[in-house]
């Protein structure tokens, strides 16, 4: 039976060669003063490879990095709130129950906003973001909020998920009127069309157990050759098997693209022109899902080959040194959809911008990318460093650019 050529080009974005690929053509057309909403200014990298690696320095004085996930989002002053579970019969549980975890937890990762703040109950810190987001999605999972099972909280059930009330998750985010949630039903929506997807394919995600979306672990185990599993891999099969979750956007030969946007100087010459793959919470979650892979047994190589995110953290440190400036000064005051021209362009432009700061980083401290791949150069890093600028230049420590986030894509 022939095969659908767009349904082919459709699947030649859902991978993270197509993402990289992609961003440097978009910085390519920059740098040759055509793209519609950015100019650039290389002249500056210098200074920002120089305050990454200042940044770092401060944050790991000997360059030991961890890598840029989720699980550095569940450590709180040195008290590493994971670590302290125990009691798991073998490595295969305790990875199916963290990728449950990381799973659910990344899904309701989104930019939160500005006004919201996660009060922790074992130190009385009000603590917004990402970090407030992952405290308190740890607080939920370890409460078995969930678990269909009381007697077994540390699990995440596709039934449950797919019966969620964003009432529930309302409380367990510590949402009220005076501490609002950016896209809270977006969250709850998400997270009940994961337990739908899960529950309809038991043969991936219930090979061991009831479906959960742990068990994605023993599909991915099953994927390592002599135990070895490229990071890229990962992505692909987070791609492929969860891409039907997310809300109505573009789709391709009847594959769904995920975080995929169209911008007009993107053009090729088949299905796929004028599209641009960035796959920003899917590569989010392949970083955190390395760690729990690594403690399973299975050695996760070809870190390198995942991309850097094409958020706003990474994506404001280099419009706030320079590197990049709106065409227009007025469109750093507009509000801006995250399906338009400008958006896109700014997020593949900070892929490949991603890129040259982590050569700039590794020529100067002379390694390599085995040694310092592109998830320690994110976590030292950019991502801190574009939040360090953001607290120093905006009250709120707001992006340089305004984004409208619906919870799943920032």
């Amino acid at each position: 039976m022939a095969v659908n050529p767009e349904t082919s080009a459709a699947v030649s974005l859902l991978n993270a060669a197509a993402v990289r690929e992609r961003a440097h053509r978009m910085l390519a057309i920059g740098l040759e003063d055509r793209l519609p909403s950015f100019r650039i200014d290389l002249g500056r990298m210098d200074d920002v490879v120089e305050l990454v690696l200042e940044t770092t320095r401060t944050a790991y004085p000997s360059f030991d990095v961890p890598f840029h996930s989720r699980w550095r989002h569940f450590v709180i002053d040195g008290d590493d709130r994971w670590a302290a579970v125990a009691g798991w019969p073998d490595r295969a549980a305790r990875a199916r129950a963290e990728f449950d975890l990381a799973i659910v937890s990344v899904f309701l990762d989104a930019g939160a906003g500005p006004s919201w703040r996660y009060r922790d109950p074992a130190t009385g810190l009000a603590i917004g973001r990402s970090e407030g987001l992952g405290l308190a999605s740890l607080a939920m999972f370890t409460s078995g909020a969930f678990s269909a099972a009381s007697s077994e909280p540390l699990r995440a059930d596709a039934d449950k998920l797919a019966n969620l009330d964003v009432v529930d998750l309302a409380r367990g985010m510590q949402v009220r009127d005076d501490n609002p949630l950016v896209g809270l039903d977006g969250r709850a929506d998400l997270l009940r069309r994961l337990g739908q997807l899960v529950t309809s394919k038991p043969d991936i995600f219930g090979s061991h157990d009831n479906p959960r979306p742990g068990g994605l672990y023993d599909r991915l185990a099953m994927r390592a050759d002599g135990g070895k599993l490229p990071a890229p891999t990962i992505l692909a099969e987070l791609l492929q098997q969860l891409g039907p979750i997310w809300p109505s956007r573009l789709t391709l030969g009847g594959i769904a693209l995920g975080d995929c946007w169209r911008h007009p100087a993107m053009t090729t010459a088949d299905a796929t022109s004028g599209l641009v793959p960035l796959h920003k919470l899917s590569q989010w979650l392949a970083y955190s899902l390395i760690e729990p892979l690594q403690r399973s047994g299975i050695d996760v190589t070809d870190i390198d080959g995942l991309t850097g995110l094409a958020e706003y953290r990474n994506g404001g440190l280099f419009v706030d040194t320079g590197v990049l400036t709106c065409r227009d000064a007025a469109d750093a005051e507009r509000e801006h959809q995250v399906s338009s021209p400008l958006v896109v362009e700014w997020r593949a432009l900070t892929v490949a911008l991603l890129d040259r700061v982590a050569d700039g980083v590794r020529q100067r401290l002379g390694r390599d990318a085995t040694s310092m791949p592109l998830a320690k150069i994110l976590e030292g890093g950019t991502w801190a460093a574009g939040r360090r600028l953001a607290r120093e230049r905006r009250a709120d420590a707001s992006p340089p650019i305004k984004v409208i986030s619906d919870g799943t894509v920032f």
